[in-house]
């Protein structure tokens, strides 16, 4: 009766008790080693997510054990298949299979410390925790964009180096809540729009999110949006496997990216929670937690898994040790390999800084006056006949960010061997798509977009800034300076915002010179993401010579006082030309003043007290930016005075939009003669 009564409250219970008496076999054996490892796990920690471990461990077994190329002993090695773990909550199941198949650093002791400090096993995947964990993951849906840029990376190498160097796969696995996030539906679209047929994610549709029901929330048909967005799509009992081997073996023949709908209990085996929201996160109880295990008919002693299982495991962990083998052969005698070892490794060419350096002399000779946008057009210019693995792209606003040059193919369904990607109109899902280029290896990618809608793109940037990925978003119309866009378009809380965020390089060059050598710190940078944040109008140049990257300390005196320095008046960007004349108008009154341009605050903060005392000086301090405050009381001090904006913009021209808002030379001349009293 009290059976029934559970059956009757939760149905997924029936259908429970008929897969667990299915006929026991190896691969349903090897499966529950991944089970009865979460089990242990999250008890242990008291916390952490077990309905993805326990309701997908036969995809992911049937998955590591006859289609994921890989070899345990090399988890780095070039040409294996890339494993997303979109649904980053289901942590679990990834550490697992790490150290089922036999990866080094993943032990049970770390299993044991899972979620716990200076643990491998954290939480969410964390990318560099270990060398198996390809990006790191936990906001739904960035997982599957990341791995979208990952299939295209693939496919752009293997145009660029050949098949028998790079030819692998893309696999993901994804829950209910990533297909719901908006990035999903920008990066499926632009996946199957470039038929990126190696990309298959296995959908783990169980039709439970937190809330309870995914109905509450969803009533569309997934496999159909897929199929519109120029997918193939497959139904399976996502316990089942030879039903997920035939759905697998399907997408490897694809010519479109595949979606596999895996249809699941969520925390297969636990007796009372299974196909519920209770079983999504957190522990299910000593007593739950044992049911569950006899349920399952797992009786081994907490973190143990016997030593045939261990067997297996180790052996499917071994599997592609024969390819890499005949993988490492190809490369030895191949005509590109020391360009490929080059490029994986994420080495420039040697010879790449002579563009640059050409560039910066002529910039320096011919002192054009150019908007930052145009400039930065110039450098690419230079850059990617330079730097072959320069990859970048536009979401639809190429003759705006001025983000493709001469001779740059694009990308295309079936064709890639060009470097510029038109991302179409998905921010978000290009910031993620280029992390995942990034990740992959052999691409330096960049994107374009205006800087207020970088928005869409920001948690994206925060995700490659936490995995410390190189990745330069080009990020122009950066100010009022727009014009009669309006509001809208003007940003003016991002330069803050961004500067605040960690491992985040915001660059804002005055001049076309300065955008070169900003150019090449983001280039050259290896530790996080760069935003080039550029103008749409034009400005003066103010540097006449192209040696040191005056850049490269973050701040420096453009122009010295030519007496005492009787003020200091700082900037950025296009706002050094107010500068630059407010210094020339106090000049012929008597009044000597230095202008200082802060093009990043990151580098300029790590920058030795006695050099940014000598810069910033000690008299009297005005910053000028077209933007809000915050932050800037760190270089004025407490007595310096700002002239910025302190709420949105407006339409109007963008000369007459900055005398609306007194950002304007006489308005600094007032400024430093009210300093002087």
């Amino acid at each position: 009766m009290a059976i029934s009564a559970a059956v009757a409250a939760n149905p997924a219970l029936a259908r429970q008790a008929e897969i667990l008496a299915r006929p026991m076999t190896p691969q349903r054996r090897m499966a529950d080693c991944i089970r009865a490892l979460a089990l242990d796990a999250v008890e242990h920690a008291r916390s952490g997510h077990l309905g993805l471990p326990l309701g997908m461990a036969d995809v992911a077994t049937v998955l590591a054990s006859r289609f994921l190329k890989f070899d345990a002993a090399d988890p780095r090695w070039h040409d294996r298949d890339r494993f997303v773990l979109s649904a980053g909550h289901g942590s679990m199941l990834l550490y697992a299979l790490i150290h089922l198949t036999g990866h080094a650093g993943m032990t049970i002791e770390d299993l044991r410390s899972f979620r716990q400090l200076h643990s491998p096993a954290a939480g969410h995947p964390e990318y560099g925790e270990h060398p198996a964990i390809e990006t790191t993951t936990g906001p739904l849906g960035q997982g599957f964009a990341t791995a979208v840029g990952m299939a295209l990376a693939e496919r752009h190498l293997a145009a660029r180096f050949g098949k028998s160097l790079v030819d692998h796969r893309t696999w993901v696995i994804a829950s209910d809540g990533d297909l719901m996030e908006g990035i999903s539906h920008e990066a499926a679209g632009l996946a199957g729009h470039l038929g990126l047929n190696k990309l298959t994610v296995l959908y783990d549709d169980n039709h439970v999110s937190i809330d309870g029901d995914t109905a509450l929330a969803s009533s569309e048909d997934v496999l159909r949006r897929f199929a519109a967005q120029g997918w193939a799509t497959k139904r399976v009992d996502g316990h089942d496997p030879v039903a997920i081997t035939a759905a697998m073996s399907f997408a490897m023949r694809s010519k479109k990216p595949t979606l596999i709908a895996c249809r699941t209990i969520i925390g297969l085996g636990a007796p009372r929670k299974a196909g519920t929201a209770a079983v999504h996160g957190g522990p299910l109880g000593p007593e739950e937690a044992a049911a569950a295990k006899v349920a399952l008919g797992w009786h081994e002693p907490p973190f143990h898994v016997p030593e045939e299982l261990r067997e297996r495991w180790h052996a499917a962990g071994a599997r592609g040790a024969a390819a890499r083998r005949s993988w490492l052969k190809r490369l030895a005698r191949h005509a590109q390999r020391a360009e490929f070892e080059r490029a994986l490794a994420g080495k420039l060419p040697e010879n790449w800084m002579e563009a640059v350096q050409g560039l910066k002399q002529s910039l320096a000779e011919t002192r054009p006056t150019l908007a930052t946008r145009a400039a930065s057009q110039a450098c690419l210019e230079a850059l990617v006949p330079a730097t072959p693995e320069l990859v970048g792209g536009s979401a639809d606003l190429t003759s705006s960010n001025l983000t493709q040059v001469k001779g740059m193919a694009a990308m295309a369904p079936g064709s890639y061997a060009g470097r510029y990607v038109h991302f179409g109109i998905r921010e978000h899902g290009m910031a993620a798509a280029a992390s995942g280029m990034a990740l992959h290896g052999g691409i330096i990618p960049y994107t374009g977009t205006f800087f207020a809608f970088s928005d869409y793109m920001r948690p994206a940037i925060r995700l490659a800034a936490i995995m410390r990925q190189r990745v330069v978003h080009v990020l122009t119309h950066d100010s009022i300076g727009l014009g009669e866009d309006g509001p809208t378009h003007q940003p003016v809380e991002h330069l803050a915002s961004f500067r605040a965020m960690p491992n985040v390089h915001v660059y804002r060059p005055a001049d076309a010179v300065e955008t070169a050598e900003c150019w090449e710190l983001a280039i050259r940078r290896t530790e996080g993401p760069s935003l080039l944040v550029l103008s749409r109008q034009a400005v003066p140049a103010w540097r006449g010579e192209a040696g040191e990257n005056r850049c490269a300390r973050g701040g420096y005196v453009l122009a010295e006082a030519e007496g005492p320095r009787q003020a200091t008046v700082i900037a950025t960007g296009s706002e050094v030309s107010i500068a630059m004349a407010a210094r020339e108008a106090l000049a012929e009154e008597g009044i000597s003043i230095a202008i200082v341009s802060l093009p990043c605050w990151k580098l300029f903060e790590v920058q030795d007290d006695a050099y940014r005392t000598a810069v910033l000086g000690g008299a009297p301090r005005i910053g000028l930016e077209a933007g809000v405050p915050y932050g800037w009381e760190r270089w004025l001090g407490e007595d310096g005075t700002f002239l910025g904006l302190n709420g949105y913009g407006a339409s109007a021209p963008f000369a007459e939009l900055y005398r609306h808002f007194g950002l304007t030379a006489e308005a600094v001349v007032g400024a430093v003669k009210r300093k002087l009293g």
